[in-house]
């Protein structure tokens, strides 16, 4: 780890003066109430506010901002711009509250320096630690620690150096390059603008000054990074497409290459609303004509041809959980890197990280604001680089995929082994042919409903009928499987998302293998249900929700098992302590109470049995 620079009296280093061009992105983050708003106004009270229409900076480079706009984000923390002694900042207030945490990583991830204020009667709170590491984990190297409420601490030297030393030992396991520490009173303004005479013990610069002394690092020279925003159709049939530069320059004749593709292809023009450019560089918004009709879509990532981006589907991350909804492995989400949407799953919990200590604790699940190191795994390859190297395609998000909201937000660090390691196999009979030869359309009727809700017995009278008929037919009944393929597997939640996972996987199968598969789980979980039609082709997958109320499923309770979960001997039993969530647009909704199981069963076969729905 790069050490930390910190002078017994935190005096500053020389710095650069071209190093520190360009505006400074902050963030003052800390626990509830350690003064981080007064300490913002303060600040914007000695300085010359730029014009009002500036209210809002973008992070740190505008194809970030870009990138959470595009995936649905809100920027929940305005940003407001000052300038001190000439130099430009802007400035974000982190809330303090858990609530909140998800709008500081947003604000944390764009921003080149952290301002931590801790209170100096109260020393380093859990939400100034939480800060902290997500400070570390979007890359910001540079720390100024703000020790705030001095006056109400009598402007004790020895609580200072107390706190200083904490802090220190605190940031060892974070990958800081500067921490300097300043003692303040935010509300009177010792040591923020001026020094303050009540703090004599204090030879060390203001905050404004530690401020203006804080270097951004020139970019090393980086290669073409452009993902793809939009394609449409070009002159004389070639392709034109839509974008940000992440990352390098791009001119007009230059070769590029296409991932995860792999085509290459030529830049003939590049332009802008204000008209065409000979050149562009990181952060403009450009549309590029390109010379061939190559394969291109949004999500695609533009390189030079000698440097390309990876692409791989399977990945070590990082990530902080946002939802109060617990994190369970293996349940399919809504994902985004830089302009790829695709569908994502954590497969694996590697270790949660403690707050406090940042010891690596064994996790079965996540909680709210939890930080972890995961393994994730998207259904498709995914262009990308590590999040060290570039922030944009480095950077993934998580939502829900039935509501958008947002579940998590991380950083991609390496392609696991197995991701490029694995592929898939060409096969010459495909799944059309299978079903042909059988003579019918292979479909998944995925039946769904509550324990006792008649869904075995429909989907065996099913079968009876479509038998008959000469058709190719089998069942796949969740008491049955868990006999074998899923004996392993109990009945808590994240083992019911693993349950459902493995039965669609085996559908998906057989429906390749021509045949009309039917499946009889309780599946009670939205999202994997969304999950299982999103294995198949469009019209494959026919959701049945057998609709019978809950009273009705208990006065039939042929297994006892109503009785038992009344009883408190059965947990986790659906309909009781554990939730059921009902269809809202199934394919085929049978309302029990409505119709006998014979004729549901008649309904069901005549849409097997049909060319379509």
């Amino acid at each position: 780890m790069p050490a930390i620079r910190l002078t017994k009296e935190n005096k500053m280093t020389d710095i650069n003066p071209a190093q520190q061009s360009g505006l400074l992105r902050v963030v003052a983050c800390g626990s509830v109430g350690d003064g981080k708003t007064a300490l913002v106004d303060q600040l914007l009270s000695t300085s010359r506010l730029l014009s009002a229409a500036h209210a809002a900076a973008p992070p740190r480079h505008a194809t970030e901002r870009d990138t959470w706009v595009e995936s649905g984000i809100p920027i929940g923390i305005p940003w407001r711009n000052f300038t001190l002694a000439d130099r430009s900042f802007a400035v974000a207030d982190a809330r303090g509250d858990e609530a909140h945490v998800r709008d500081t990583a947003i604000a944390l991830a764009g921003a080149e320096l952290a301002l931590v204020l801790v209170d100096a009667r109260n020393g380093l709170q859990l939400q100034t630690r939480r800060h902290s590491r997500i400070a570390s984990m979007f890359g910001i190297r540079q720390v100024v620690v703000a020790i705030n409420k001095m006056d109400l601490a009598g402007w004790d030297e020895a609580r200072y150096r107390d706190i200083e030393r904490d802090t220190l030992a605190f940031a060892q396991a974070l990958e800081f390059d500067r921490i300097q520490f300043v003692p303040i009173s935010a509300l009177g303004g010792d040591n923020v603008a001026a020094a303050g005479e009540r703090s004599p013990w204090y030879h060390g610069p203001t905050l404004v000054q530690l401020l203006q002394s804080v270097a951004i690092p020139d970019a090393p020279p980086a290669a073409l990074r452009m993902p793809v925003q939009s394609v449409h159709q070009g002159d004389s049939g070639t392709r034109a497409v839509r974008g940000r530069i992440a990352a390098g320059t791009l001119r007009r004749g230059d070769r590029v290459r296409i991932v995860p593709s792999g085509a290459s292809t030529t830049v003939t023009g590049i332009s802008n609303p204000d008209g065409e450019l000979p050149e562009a560089q990181a952060g403009q918004a450009v549309s590029l004509s390109l010379a061939d009709a190559v394969e291109v879509n949004r999500g695609d990532v533009l390189t030079t041809l000698s440097d390309p981006v990876e692409a791989a589907d399977q990945f070590e991350a990082r990530l902080i959980w946002l939802s109060p909804q617990p994190l369970i492995p293996e349940r399919q989400h809504g994902a985004s890197v830089h302009t790829q949407q695709a569908a994502a799953a954590v497969t694996r919990i590697k270790y949660r990280v403690d707050i406090d200590s940042g010891q690596h604790l064994a996790a079965n699940s996540l909680a709210l604001n939890d930080i972890a190191d995961i393994n994730l795994s998207f259904d498709r390859p995914v262009a990308f680089e590590p999040y060290s190297n570039n922030r944009t395609l480095g950077t993934f998000v998580l939502e829900d995929r039935l509501s958008k909201d947002v579940l998590a937000i991380g950083t991609l660090r390496f392609a696991l082994r197995r991701a490029t390691n694995v592929h898939w196999q060409e096969i010459h009979i495909t799944p059309q042919a299978r079903a042909e030869i059988k003579g019918q359309a292979a479909r998944c009727f995925w039946f769904t409903g509550l324990p006792s809700s008649g869904k075995s017995t429909i989907a065996n009278l099913m079968e009876k009928r479509l038998h008959a008929a000469g058709k190719h037919t089998t069942i796949l009944d969740g008491d049955n499987v868990r006999h074998g393929l899923n004996r392993d597997l109990g009945f808590t939640e994240a083992d019911r998302v693993e349950n459902i996972r493995r039965v669609a996987e085996v559908a998906r199968l057989m429906v390749d293998s021509g045949l009309i598969v039917i499946v009889s789980f309780i599946s009670p979980f939205k999202a994997e249900r969304e999950f299982a039609r999103g294995l198949f082709k469009q019209g494959q997958f026919v959701e049945v929700f057998v609709d019978t109320s809950l009273a009705s499923c208990e006065q039939r309770d042929p297994k006892g098992l109503y009785a038992k979960a009344r009883s408190g001997a059965l947990k986790n039993f659906t309909g009781y302590d554990s939730p059921y969530e009902a269809p809202e647009r199934p394919e085929v909704w049978l309302k029990t109470a409505e119709c006998a199981a014979l004729e549901a069963a008649e309904r069901l076969a005549a849409i097997a049995l049909a060319d379509e729905l």
